[in-house]
């Protein structure tokens, strides 16, 4: 399913809804995820400024994937190690 994400709070939303679909409550997924409970609460929150490493973990453990659609094709870059 693929689900446009244009600001922080329709990210947190997205995120809040798939955690719940999943039955799961915020200390179960930031347990799974490796983030503290308080970091679930702002990411639902919508809060701008969160760690994007940790959102990414967040997605993550809801068995999704970060997508970017829409970019000038060309040379990718390789991950850095």
């Amino acid at each position: 399913m693929n689900i446009p994400i244009d600001t922080p709070i329709a990210l947190g939303q997205t995120l809040r809804a798939a955690r719940k679909r999943l039955g799961l409550t915020q200390p179960q997924l930031a347990l799974a995820a490796g983030v503290g409970v308080r970091f679930i609460v702002e990411l639902e929150a919508g809060k701008p400024t969160l760690r994007l490493e940790n959102v990414m973990r967040v997605i993550g453990s809801l068995g999704g994937a970060l997508t970017l659609t829409g970019l000038p094709e060309g040379n990718t870059v390789a991950p850095a190690a």
